[in-house]
């Protein structure tokens, strides 16, 4: 039987839960109102899914999924909830849950995504999921855009970094271009803006990964 740990803290909704799983053949194996006691109670019982609210005084289920999952490390946690805000679904998924169920979902459909959950599934109620995708795409475009946007150097600067990779100092770089050596620290000091560093190691880690010179 799947062992699971209820966190909610109102009494009735608790004990209401708690009937409804143990008819469905889930072992109900503690009971928390709070954060704190959650914690204590994972750590304690080591159940396999804690069925957890969002909305909890002092501290809520999204802050604390973090601590249950330490506390309980093969523990999965399901988060019951009315919140429908993107920023929290997403701010669950990142906490580790594998459940975000909205509170006023039937108990059958509660109860197979519990079992989902159990077989190594993650769960998002259907309204949730379709903002999931938007959030996802939206994610996913502003990465392109961002890629699309990357800092351009000139032939001059990427020559710059080339011979800075390769050991020179900003006296020796300005001898082989034939430009002062106040001309290369300006080209230096451009470069580190474009990007966004703050160091010619890291300029040179940039233009390596990037493939803008070669060492070789």
């Amino acid at each position: 039987m799947t062992r699971v740990l209820v966190v909610d803290d109102a009494p009735l909704f608790r004990t209401g839960l708690r009937a409804a799983l143990t008819e469905a053949n889930f072992d109900v194996v503690g009971e928390a109102e709070d954060a704190p006691s959650a914690v204590i109670e994972a750590e304690r019982l080591q159940p396999d899914i804690i069925v957890l609210d969002v909305l909890m005084p002092g501290q809520s289920g999204l802050e604390v999924v973090d601590k249950l999952l330490a506390a309980a490390p093969d523990t999965r946690v399901v988060l019951l909830t009315v919140s429908e805000s993107e920023e929290d679904l997403l701010t669950a998924i990142k906490a580790g849950a594998r459940g975000y169920v909205i509170k006023d979902t039937p108990f059958p459909v509660l109860a197979t995504a519990i079992i989902d959950v159990v077989e190594n599934g993650a769960v998002v109620s259907p309204r949730m999921a379709s903002k999931l995708f938007t959030v996802v795409q939206q994610m996913l475009r502003h990465r392109d855009l961002t890629a699309s946007r990357k800092p351009t150097l000139t032939g001059r600067e990427i020559e710059v970094l080339q011979l800075v990779a390769q050991g020179y100092t900003s006296r020796e770089i300005g001898e082989q271009l034939f430009i002062s050596e106040n001309t290369v620290k300006n080209h230096v000091r451009n470069i580190l803006d474009k990007l966004g560093l703050h160091s010619r190691n890291e300029a040179v880690l940039y233009a390596l990964r990037e493939n803008l010179i070669d060492l070789g």
